[in-house]
C-alpha cells in the first residue's frame, strides 16, 4: 500500500510540473521556457502530458475496479469523456472571450484568436457549430478533443494494456504509422486543421497505459545488462541536446509535432527511461514531498489546465504588446513569475471552494 502511494505522490508531481512548463511554453517572451524540455529536446512537455494522461488513467481504472468494479469503471471513463468535452467548450469560449476583451483594449499579439472571432462574428451559427463537432479548435483548446477521444477508447483499451499488453502496443505502432495518411478524415472546418493527431498521439498515451499496467521498467532494469539500456538513453538524450542547441537553428515543421514523428517519439522514451531510474533511487519523491504545491497543481489537472490556458494567453498578449515582441530579461521573469503564481493560486483556491460547495450541497440534501 506505502508503495502505492508513492507512486501516486510522484505522479501528481511530474503532473504538476509539466503543467506549470506549459503555461511557460505558451509565453514567447518566457525567460524560464528557455530551459524548459522542449529547449534541448526534440520532444516536449506535449508528450509527457500525453504518457502521464495514460498512466493516471489506469491507475485510477485499476483503484476504480478494486473499489467497485469494472462496469463502474467504465461508466465512469464515459462521463469522464464529457467532463473533457466540456472542459474543451469552456476553454474554446475563454479563448475567444479573452481574446476579444484584448482586441478591444488595443492589444495585437500574434497567438489572439483572431481568426475564429472573424468567422464567429461573420457566420456566428456555422463557427459555433464547428467549435460543438471539434471541426475548429481556437488556441490551446486543441489538445482536448483528443483526451476526450482517449478517454471514450479506455474502456476497449485498457483491458488489452492488462492481459494483451504487445497485442495493444502492435496496432498502436501501426495506427501511429498511418496516422499521416489518415488525418485527412478528422473533421475540419476550412483553413484549420487538428494541431495534435488523434491517430499519432494515442500511441504517447497507450504507452502510459502499458507502462502502468506492465511492470517492463522493473523486468529490463533488474536484468544484468539493464544498464546497457540506460547507457543507450543517455545516448540518445545527449545526441539529442546536442542536435536542439547546436546543429538544429530553425524551428521544425509543425507536422512534425502534430503527427507525432518518430524522433519525438524516441526521444521522450530515453528521458522517460531516465527518469523511472529517478523515481526508483527514489529521487523524485523526495523532490514532491520538499515541493508539494507542484503536486497539488497536479491533484487539479483538467482545472489547471483550463486555467493555465487562459493566464498563458492574457501574460503572452500583454507581454508581447509591452516589449513589442522583443526578448525583454527582466519583463519576461517578471511574467514568468505572474503566471506560475496565478496558477498556483487557482489550484489553492479550488480546495477551500470545492469542499465549501460540496458542504452546500449535502446540506440542501
Amino acid at each position: 500500500m506505502q508503495k502505492s502511494q508513492s507512486r501516486l505522490v510522484e505522479l501528481d508531481f511530474f503532473r504538476g510540473l509539466v503543467l506549470l512548463i506549459i503555461v511557460v511554453d505558451h509565453i514567447g517572451g518566457s525567460i524560464l521556457s528557455r530551459v524548459t524540455l522542449h529547449a534541448y529536446a526534440l520532444c516536449d512537455a506535449a508528450e509527457v502530458f500525453v504518457f502521464l494522461g495514460g498512466f493516471a488513467t489506469a491507475t485510477a481504472w485499476a483503484a476504480l475496479a478494486e473499489r467497485r468494479n469494472e462496469v463502474i469503471a467504465r461508466n465512469r471513463f464515459f462521463k469522464r469523456s464529457l467532463e473533457i468535452y466540456r472542459a474543451f467548450l469552456v476553454t474554446a469560449g475563454l479563448m475567444l472571450l479573452v481574446s476579444a476583451v484584448l482586441m478591444a483594449c488595443g492589444i495585437e499579439a500574434p497567438n489572439l484568436a483572431t481568426t475564429d472571432i472573424d468567422d464567429l462574428r461573420d457566420a456566428p451559427f456555422e463557427a459555433l457549430g464547428e467549435i460543438l463537432l471539434f471541426r475548429r479548435q481556437p488556441y490551446l483548446a486543441s489538445v482536448l478533443p483528443m483526451y476526450a477521444l482517449f478517454a471514450l477508447m479506455v474502456p476497449a483499451v485498457l483491458p488489452l494494456a492488462r492481459s494483451k499488453p504487445w497485442w495493444l502496443l502492435a496496432g498502436s505502432v501501426a495506427l501511429w504509422a498511418t496516422a499521416p495518411h489518415i488525418a485527412a478524415y478528422l473533421p475540419t472546418a476550412e483553413d484549420t486543421q487538428w494541431y495534435f493527431n488523434p491517430f499519432a498521439w494515442q500511441l504517447m498515451f497507450v504507452l502510459g497505459m502499458i507502462a502502468r499496467c506492465q511492470p517492463v521498467y522493473q523486468r529490463i532494469s533488474a536484468h544484468r545488462a539493464g544498464w546497457i539500456v540506460s547507457a543507450l538513453a543517455s545516448g540518445v538524450v545527449l545526441a539529442a541536446a546536442y542536435y536542439k542547441l547546436f546543429i538544429q537553428h530553425t524551428p521544425f515543421d509543425s507536422s512534425i509535432k502534430q503527427n507525432l514523428e518518430w524522433m519525438r517519439v524516441l526521444n521522450f522514451l530515453a528521458i522517460a527511461w531516465l527518469t523511472a531510474n529517478l523515481i526508483r533511487l527514489g529521487w523524485a519523491r523526495k523532490l514532491a514531498l520538499r515541493l508539494p504545491w507542484v503536486g497539488l497543481i497536479g491533484r487539479k489537472g483538467l482545472l489547471c489546465f483550463v486555467s493555465g490556458a487562459v493566464i498563458s494567453l492574457v501574460v503572452d498578449s500583454l507581454l508581447y504588446q509591452t516589449t513589442d515582441g522583443l526578448l525583454n530579461i527582466p519583463l519576461g521573469l517578471v511574467a514568468d513569475a505572474i503566471a506560475l503564481g496565478a496558477l498556483l493560486l487557482v489550484a489553492k483556491a479550488s480546495e477551500p471552494l470545492s469542499r465549501f460547495f460540496t458542504l452546500r450541497l449535502r446540506m440542501s440534501s
